[in-house]
């Protein structure tokens, strides 16, 4: 019988595992070539993955809600029809069961595997003698730290089916090991015996990158009342949250604020926005002459699009603009327009709507969100007048655009000053201080104000 293998294929830079979430065929059923076979959720993005071969789909190695990695054999199909494998003929895949993605950061894999060689406390299995299954990361951490098993089955998980996580056992080594470890029992206990519970929960800890130390923060412990409505975080909200966590922890941020006259912009878009909806089936907004400005200040100001690795600064070449965007369930992506400074406004135009349509309709691809050298928030699509945005990973620096608004202003003229009324916004600038001082941050923001307020109200597109 003639099979094809089916792998997890390379979804984007530093993704290497993904959740399967849902298969659209099942075992028995006929696929056709490219035609949609799998679900997949990454820490990026969502993916339907296509079939890379036509005939019947005989085995499902993994199963919905499984973690497996780039590379990994995820199903098999034969290409002469075949009736379906019996799945007891074939080993078991070996695959962990997922915990919460955001508790396991990919970019650690290297760590992992180096950890897995062993230090001499002994080889930690992935499941304990209670039946507590223990992820790569948290057995690598464990090998590393000399934490044994028995130790391990104590400590209370936060993780799905009370699994341990990354910062269970983080807080766990950052807390009172002696005095929780004294709880475990001497030496392994048998399969049926149930783990002991320890009385007093592990401390939350994150950990920091660039300082060479673990953070002892707590979270608090919140008791719910009586009438309180418990709502469980989704996949992406724990995503977020450990992301806008380790960017406060990693990037001390300094914000500089700029306010920008925007009239001949305000009036040149109303102008122009019904014949660029005829001639070019779309809508013009505000969005891509923003962006237009900021690529022309990092023209400017090149050290604004860095990256820092360690004591290193890494420059890019690259000006990858990211656009936040807020999504109909209320989470946030960020969509990457590349080479933005090889596009027109036209061109802006179209990647912002691409994009942005992709976003809320969740058809991005990986290769969509990654990438950013430096990214731009429109706060004032929510009225908002300005804000301290968070940077973006492993960005140095972000952009909050705030409302347009009508206000009074003094205008200058050869004839003397008057008030007249003229439409101005708030640009707020987060960057991170290791990298960006106050002179380099506060010049940015007010050249790309400067672009914004030079702008031809005549100009053509």
């Amino acid at each position: 019988m003639a099979q094809i293998e089916i792998r997890l294929p390379k979804m984007g830079e530093s993704v290497t595992e993904a959740t399967i979430t849902n298969w659209l065929k099942n075992v028995g059923d006929t696929i056709e070539m490219d035609e949609p076979l799998v679900e997949v959720a990454t820490d990026k993005v969502d993916n339907e993955l296509p079939s890379e071969a036509e005939g019947v789909l005989v085995k499902q190695l993994f199963q919905k809600d499984e973690v497996a990695q780039v590379g990994d054999v995820i199903a098999i199909i034969s290409t002469d029809g075949d009736a379906p494998v019996d799945s007891s003929d074939a080993p078991a895949a070996e695959v962990a069961t997922p915990e919460v993605a955001a508790a396991e950061i990919t970019t650690e894999v290297a760590s992992i595997s180096a950890a897995m060689n062993g230090n001499g406390h002994g080889e930690i299995s992935k499941t304990g003698p209670s039946g507590k299954f223990y992820s790569p990361l948290v057995r690598s951490i464990a090998d590393k730290e000399g934490v044994t098993m028995a130790e391990l089955e104590t400590i209370e998980g936060s993780g799905q089916s009370g699994r341990v996580t990354k910062r269970d056992i983080l807080g766990y080594l950052s807390g009172d090991r002696k005095e929780i470890a004294s709880a475990a029992p001497a030496a392994s206990m048998p399969a049926t015996t149930q783990a002991p519970t320890p009385t007093v929960s592990a401390p939350q800890a994150a950990p920091v990158s660039g300082g060479g130390f673990l953070s002892n923060i707590k979270e608090p412990v919140v008791t719910p009342g009586p009438d309180d409505e418990i709502i469980e975080m989704d996949r992406m909200r724990k995503l977020i949250a450990d992301h806008m966590i380790m960017s406060t922890h990693v990037s001390p941020h300094v914000t500089s604020y700029v306010e920008a006259d925007v009239t001949n912009i305000w009036n040149w878009r109303n102008k122009v926005k019904k014949e660029f909806a005829a001639r070019e089936g779309e809508n013009i907004t505000f969005t891509p002459i923003f962006i237009e400005a900021v690529v022309k200040a990092i023209k400017d100001f090149p050290m604004i699009n860095v990256s820092v690795s360690g004591n290193q600064i890494i420059k890019r070449k690259h000006i990858n603009i990211g656009m936040a965007t807020a999504l109909p369930s209320g989470n946030l992506i960020v969509p990457v327009i590349k080479d933005a400074d090889r596009m027109n406004l036209n061109g802006l135009t179209k990647s912002v709507n691409k994009l942005a349509n992709n976003a809320r309709n969740n058809s991005l691809s990986s290769d969509d969100i990654q990438g950013g050298t430096y990214t731009v928030t429109n706060v004032g699509t929510f009225g908002n007048v300005m804000g301290t945005p968070i940077i973006n990973q492993p960005q140095v620096a972000i952009l909050a655009l705030g409302a347009i608004r009508k206000v009074p202003a003094v205008i200058e003229t050869p004839d003397g000053d008057f008030i007249g009324i003229r439409y101005k916004m708030f640009l707020s600038h987060s960057y991170d201080h290791r990298v960006v001082d106050g002179a380099l941050g506060g010049q940015f923001v007010r050249r790309v104000g400067d672009y914004l307020e030079q702008f031809d109200p005549s100009r053509e597109i």
